[in-house]
């Protein structure tokens, strides 16, 4: 049963195919496209794509954007089917205010992430493994910062501006500002390298300030999870230890899809 998993997020649209719906499947083909190049999907990327079994999605991008996926999707006989936050699935529970609301992203990305701790965990005597907390960091157009118990229960989180949004704000609302192509430094003795240091530093605080609340709820160091088109970036300036994990939304729409297929059989 081949798989197709779609990441529809603010700037692009990311999908990969694998050869079945499961934490350890094997990657048969994948790709990206901005989201303005969406309409070229069926005649170009998925042409040649052989017709997927099974089909999960994540998209934050909106319902317009989402109805031209799916009707790129017209040229396979598959049911679209989108992933969304709920109070409970694939072992995380959701303890956001209104749990509807929250971000799929979010949600997706700490489902994989609790699945990738797991597999990687210590286990006792009977083989079931020892969980940790977890701080979950997704670096894009936004970043959120999100915190997991280590029974799976999603505490909250934080959602703060991009690096881009960040120097849209500055230039917009400051004179003699220019967008900057500076470099990060720890003692910035210029405009362009005070403001991508500011920047990476702020996201990088942040992140550090949760992972000090989750040691301090759980009374325990938590893992510390990175993905995002920009992760890449804040890679080097971070002060603690993380995983960077760029398939981290394909991994919990991977497990969510195999959660539900087993339950329906």
């Amino acid at each position: 049963m081949t798989f197709l998993a779609i990441d529809v997020g603010n700037t692009r649209l990311k999908w990969a195919l694998y050869d079945r719906p499961h934490r350890n499947a094997q990657q048969l083909s994948h790709g990206a496209v901005f989201l303005e190049n969406i309409d070229k999907l069926a005649e170009g990327e998925w042409a040649a794509l052989p017709e997927p079994s099974y089909m999960l999605g994540c998209f934050v991008a909106g319902d317009a954007v989402k109805r031209r996926v799916q009707e790129q999707m017209e040229i396979w006989d598959i049911e679209p089917r989108w992933a969304m936050s709920s109070t409970a699935e694939a072992g995380l529970i959701n303890g956001y205010d209104h749990p509807t609301r929250l971000g799929s992203d979010r949600w997706i990305a700490m489902i994989g992430a609790r699945h990738r701790m797991l597999a990687k965990a210590s286990c006792d005597a009977q083989g079931r493994p020892h969980p940790s907390p977890m701080v979950v960091v997704m670096v894009g157009t936004a970043v959120t910062v999100d915190a997991v118990d280590a029974s799976g229960k999603f505490l909250g989180g934080l959602i703060l501006p991009g690096h881009g949004i960040m120097l849209q704000a500055l230039v917009g609302g400051t004179a003699g500002l220019h967008v900057p192509t500076g470099e990060v430094s720890e003692f910035p003795t210029n405009t362009s390298d005070a403001l991508t240091s500011g920047g990476t530093y702020a996201i990088a605080g942040a992140v550090e300030r949760m992972i000090q609340h989750v040691r301090r709820h759980c009374g325990t160091e938590p893992v510390c999870f990175m993905t995002g088109g920009a992760g890449w970036k804040m890679a080097p300036n971070m002060s603690v230890n993380f995983e960077l994990v760029e398939s981290l939304i394909f991994d919990g729409l991977l497990q969510i899809a195999a959660t539900r297929l087993a339950v329906a059989q």
